[in-house]
C-alpha cells in the first residue's frame, strides 16, 4: 500500500510536469529565454517518473541533484539579467551550485557502495541545498520589480513548496524519525500541487525583471553562512562518528577562539572595521555605493526640517560625512567675491583654519569655480593626484592640514557658493571614479539647497530694509505736514508774537509738534510696534477736531454731523489718517472749503472728507490712488492715501472713494461702531 501511494504520488507530478514540459516547447522553440523554463519542467519530470518507478535508486539523486541545479539556474539568470546586479550574490549562487556538486559527490560514493557516511553527508548536503535554494528565491522575489512581482508570485511560491517539502523531508529523515517513510511517500503530490502555480504564471507572456539592492545581498550571504556552517559541522561530526573519535568539543572551542579573535580585532578598530567595509564593497558588489540608499539618506539629511534640526550647514557637511564614511568636516561658503570663508565645522578633527587664512583665496574660489574639479588632498601632498589638481592655488593651511581628505565645490549654475572640506576617513583610500561621480552629483544639489538658503537670507535682509525705507517714507510724509505746520506758526509769530492767547498756542503747538516728532523717530526702530496699538472706543469729536486743527491753517475745514459718535479705533491712527486725507482735500482745492461730515447707524460710523476740488479720474482712482509713490501734486509724496487706508484697514474699518473731474472728491471712512452706541440705538427703537 505504502509503495503504491509514493508509485501514484511521484507518477502525478511527472504528468503535470510533462504536461508543463509539452506547453511550453513551442515558446521554447521561438524565445531561447524559455529553454531553461522548459528543461526545468522536462527535468523535474524526469526526477518524478524514475522516483515512481526506481524508489530508492541512486539514479533518483542523481535527476534530483539535477533538477535543482536547473532551477538554481533559472533564478541565475533572473539575477543576471538585472541592471543593478551585485557581485556578492553571485558567491551566494556559486556556493549553493557547489553544494550541488557535493551533493552529486556524495550520491556517487553511495552508487559505489561507501555506506552509511555516504549517505548521511548526502542528507546534509540535500538540506543545505534546500535551506539555500530558499534563500535565492526568497531574495529573488523580494527584489523583484513591481510590475512583475504579482506574475513572479506563483513562480516563487511553487518553488518554495517543493523545498520547503525537502527541507522537512531530509531534516525528518537525518534526526531518524518515522514520519519520514510518510513524507516520502507523499513528495510527489506535493511537487505535483507547484505544477498548477507554473501554468498560472506563465498564462501570459511576462517579463520577469528584478532589481537587486545591497540589503538583499547580505541577507543572501548571513543567511548561506548559517547554513554552511550548520552543514559542515553536521558533516563533520557524521565523519567523526564513523571514526569513533570525538572532537567535538575541541572543534567547538577553535570556532569560539577564531570568533573571540574576529571581534576583539574588528569591533574596537575603527580602522579595521572600515577596511573590512572597503574589501568587501570592493570584491562583492559592483558598484562601491547602493546609490538608491545613499541618495536618499542625502536627500533626507539636506531637507531636515523642524525646530530641532541642525543648521543647513550642519546638515550638509553631515550628508557629505555620511556618504563618504569620513568622521566630519568644514563648510566654506563663498564670502561676497573676496574669497571663501568657514561656515561650519563639524565634527571636524583638524585645527580651524588660521583668520587670515582665507583672505586671499579669491584667486583659488575663481578656478574652482572654472573648473569644477574634486580635489584628493592626499594625492596633492603625495604629488600622485592629476596635474590640474596640483596647479590649483589651494591655501597653504589646506595642504598642510594632514586631517583634510577631500574638497567637493559646491557650484550652483556655474557659481561657486560653497565648498566642503571632508576629514579622512579612519581608513584611508584612494578615491576612484564612482567617489568623483556621486560626490559631484550631490555637490550640485547641496549648491542648490545653500544657495536658495542664502538668497532667502539675502531676501530677508533686503525686506527689512524695504521695510525700514517704507518706514522711513511714510515718516518723511509727516515730517513734511509738521514742516507746513511749523512754517505757518513761524509766520504768525512775525505778526502775533505780543498776543499772549496767540503765545500759548503756538506753545501747545510745538510742544504737539515735538511730540510728534519723538513717535516719527520711535517708529523708525527696528522693533518698533504697530501704527494702530489698541483699539477701544473712542468718542470722534476730540480726533476729528485735533486733525481738523492741525491742518485748518488759513483755509475752512468746517466740521459736521453727530460728532459725538462713538466708534472702535485707535484715536493717534485715525488722527493720522484724517489728517491725510484733510490735507489731500485742502491741496485739491484752491478757495473751497472742506468738508467733515459724521454719521452712523447701529453697526458702522461713517467719516466724510468733502472738496469741491478738481477730483480724479476713474483710472487714476482704480489703479494709482492707493499706490506709494503716486501723486498728481507737484513735489507730491504720493504716500497719504496709501497710510490712511493701511491706518483704516488695520483698525477692522474700510476707506471708499466717490471723485469726478472737476466736480471733487469725496473720502469716506467706515469704522465699527462702539457698543455704547449699538445700545443706545436698541432704547432710541
Amino acid at each position: 500500500m505504502d509503495a503504491l501511494i509514493a508509485f501514484w504520488s511521484h507518477a502525478l507530478a511527472a504528468a503535470c510536469f510533462a504536461a508543463l514540459t509539452i506547453w511550453r516547447l513551442g515558446e521554447a522553440a521561438r524565445q531561447p529565454s524559455q529553454r531553461l523554463i522548459a528543461g526545468a519542467f522536462a527535468l523535474t519530470a524526469c526526477w518524478a517518473w524514475l522516483a515512481a518507478v526506481s524508489s530508492g535508486e541512486p539514479v533518483v539523486g542523481f535527476a534530483e541533484s539535477a533538477r535543482n541545479l536547473l532551477w538554481i539556474s533559472l533564478l541565475y539568470s533572473l539575477w543576471a539579467a538585472a541592471e543593478d546586479r551585485q557581485h556578492g550574490l553571485k558567491l551566494v549562487y556559486a556556493a549553493v551550485a557547489g553544494v550541488v556538486g557535493l551533493q552529486l559527490l556524495a550520491d556517487t560514493l553511495q552508487l559505489f557502495g561507501q555506506g552509511a557516511p555516504g549517505a548521511q553527508t548526502g542528507l546534509v548536503l540535500r538540506i543545505t541545498t534546500a535551506a539555500g535554494a530558499l534563500v535565492l528565491v526568497h531574495n529573488v522575489y523580494g527584489q523583484a520589480a513591481p510590475a512583475s512581482r504579482s506574475q513572479i508570485r506563483f513562480v516563487v511560491l511553487g518553488l518554495a513548496l517543493i523545498w520547503v517539502y525537502d527541507l522537512n523531508l531530509y531534516t525528518v529523515t537525518y534526526l531518524g524519525s518515522e514520519s519520514a517513510a510518510p513524507l516520502n511517500q507523499w513528495r510527489g503530490l506535493a511537487v505535483a500541487l507547484a505544477a498548477p502555480l507554473f501554468a498560472i504564471a506563465l498564462r501570459s507572456d511576462v517579463s520577469w525583471r528584478i532589481s537587486v539592492s545591497r540589503a538583499a545581498t547580505f541577507q543572501s550571504l548571513s543567511l548561506l553562512a548559517i547554513c554552511a556552517y550548520f552543514a559542515l559541522m553536521a558533516i563533520l561530526a557524521t565523519a567523526l562518528r564513523g571514526t569513533g573519535v570525538d572532537l567535538s568539543s575541541s572543534l567547538m572551542l577553535g570556532v569560539l577562539a577564531v570568533m573571540t579573535i574576529a571581534a576583539i580585532v574588528l569591533i574596537p578598530s575603527a580602522r579595521a572595521r572600515g577596511w573590512l567595509k572597503v574589501k568587501l564593497a570592493k570584491h562583492l558588489f559592483e558598484h562601491r555605493y547602493d546609490y538608491r540608499t545613499e541618495w536618499l539618506r542625502f536627500t533626507e539629511t539636506l531637507g531636515r526640517a523642524g525646530p530641532d534640526a541642525p543648521p543647513l550647514s550642519e546638515r550638509i557637511v553631515k550628508a557629505f560625512a555620511d556618504m563618504a564614511d569620513a568622521p566630519g568636516g568644514l563648510l566654506l561658503v563663498s564670502d561676497g567675491g573676496r574669497g571663501l570663508a568657514v561656515a561650519d565645522a563639524s565634527n571636524w578633527p583638524g585645527h580651524n583654519p588660521p583668520a587670515d587664512a582665507l583672505d586671499d583665496s579669491a584667486d583659488f574660489s575663481a578656478q574652482l569655480e572654472a573648473n569644477a574639479r574634486i580635489m584628493e588632498f592626499e594625492g596633492i601632498r603625495g604629488g600622485w593626484s592629476p596635474p590640474k589638481d596640483r596647479e590649483l592655488p589651494i591655501p597653504q593651511w589646506l595642504l598642510n592640514e594632514r586631517a583634510a581628505w577631500a574638497g567637493i565645490p559646491l557650484l550652483h549654475h556655474q557659481r561657486l557658493v560653497g565648498l566642503v572640506v571632508l576629514a579622512a576617513p579612519n581608513y584611508r583610500r584612494q578615491l576612484d571614479w564612482e567617489d568623483f561621480d556621486l560626490l559631484r552629483t550631490a555637490g550640485h544639489q547641496a549648491a542648490s539647497s545653500l544657495a536658495e538658503a542664502l538668497g532667502q537670507e539675502a531676501l530677508g535682509h533686503a525686506q527689512r530694509f524695504e521695510e525700514f525705507n517704507r518706514r522711513f517714507a511714510f515718516i518723511l510724509h509727516d515730517i513734511k505736514n509738521l514742516v507746513s505746520q511749523l512754517s505757518l506758526l513761524a509766520r504768525n509769530a512775525e505778526r502775533h508774537a505780543d498776543n499772549p492767547e496767540f503765545r500759548a498756542d503756538m506753545v501747545a503747538t510745538l510742544r504737539s509738534s515735538v511730540g510728534k516728532m519723538n513717535d516719527l523717530l520711535a517708529r523708525l526702530a527696528p522693533h518698533s510696534q504697530a501704527k494702530v496699538q489698541r483699539i477701544e472706543a473712542q468718542s470722534l469729536r476730540p480726533i476729528l477736531s485735533a486733525a481738523i486743527a492741525a491742518k485748518r491753517r488759513d483755509r475752512e475745514v468746517t466740521l459736521f454731523g453727530d460728532a459725538s459718535a462713538s466708534a472702535m479705533v485707535d484715536a493717534t491712527a485715525l488722527e493720522q489718517a484724517v489728517g491725510h486725507l484733510v490735507q489731500n482735500a485742502l491741496d485739491a482745492s484752491s478757495a473751497e472749503p472742506v468738508v467733515v461730515r459724521v454719521s452712523g447707524d447701529e453697526e458702522h460710523v461713517s467719516i466724510a472728507i468733502v472738496d469741491k476740488g478738481i477730483g480724479m479720474d476713474g483710472d487714476f482712482v482704480r489703479n494709482r490712488l492707493f499706490e506709494p509713490f503716486a501723486s498728481t501734486k507737484p513735489g507730491g509724496f504720493g504716500i497719504g492715501a496709501f497710510e490712511a487706508r493701511s491706518l483704516i484697514t488695520a483698525m477692522g474699518g474700510r476707506l471708499s472713494v466717490d471723485s469726478r473731474p472737476g466736480r471733487g472728491t469725496t473720502f469716506t471712512i467706515t469704522l465699527p461702531a462702539a457698543p455704547a452706541v449699538n445700545e443706545s440705538a436698541r432704547k432710541r427703537a
